[in-house]
């Protein structure tokens, strides 16, 4: 897989106002159950306020979303945990997808994943994901979560084209998501100013409820 064909997301944290639209329409175009989260919005907070003791406060707080599914890793470690060979990467343009005639349910994926993104069909017994909308690719049309996103902060194309068309993003490697060490995501973000790196402690998810 090369970066002229492997398919990627560019997000942009900066313009990215929480609406969640993403989320909605990735659960509507997969007909994901109430439980079924395929695509998440992290809601990520810190900071505080300081006494300088003269009658002034400095405040370092911040606050910022990041929207993320499946980044159709290269190195995607839930194709290598499936026990069954359902999950596959697909050689012509690098989308992790599931083969659901031979899945068993087992979540060997979803516990593989950083991100979360495979869930379980609880009425089918069957994992399932986001598959880039394939559908709509083979129309020249965008992802649903991409043509949704209310203020144009989410983009998919090549990795060439994602690197091209937004020099200052770098690979998905801020928090709350995990190091891209772990799976080189096919995630690319254009950082909020205060964005902290993967692994930092300096924030936290104030939305669990919703992810």
């Amino acid at each position: 897989m090369t970066d002229e064909t492997q398919l990627a997301f560019h997000f942009d944290q900066t313009k990215c106002n929480g609406c969640k639209a993403c989320h909605m329409a990735c659960k509507v175009k997969l007909e994901s159950n109430l439980n079924e989260i395929p695509r998440r919005v992290y809601e990520y907070v810190g900071g505080g306020c300081v006494d300088n003791g003269d009658n002034t406060f400095t405040t370092t707080v911040f606050g910022y979303y990041t929207s993320v599914g499946c980044n159709h890793c290269s190195e995607p470690v839930c194709v290598k945990a499936c026990p069954t060979g359902a999950m596959y990467k697909q050689a012509s343009d690098g989308l992790v997808k599931i083969d659901q005639s031979v899945c068993i349910g087992c979540g060997s994926c979803a516990q593989a994943c950083p991100y979360d993104a495979p869930q379980l069909d609880t009425a089918r017994q069957v994992m399932t994901k986001c598959d880039g909308c394939s559908d709509r690719l083979a129309q020249g049309k965008q992802p649903y979560c991409v043509a949704s996103c209310t203020q144009r902060a989410l983009d998919f194309g090549t990795v060439d084209e994602m690197i091209s068309k937004y020099p200052n993003a770098a690979r998905a490697d801020t928090a709350p998501l995990p190091s891209v060490s772990i799976t080189t995501p096919n995630l690319f973000i254009s950082a909020n100013p205060n964005a902290k790196a993967s692994g930092s402690a300096e924030g936290y998810i104030i939305n669990l409820k919703e992810v």
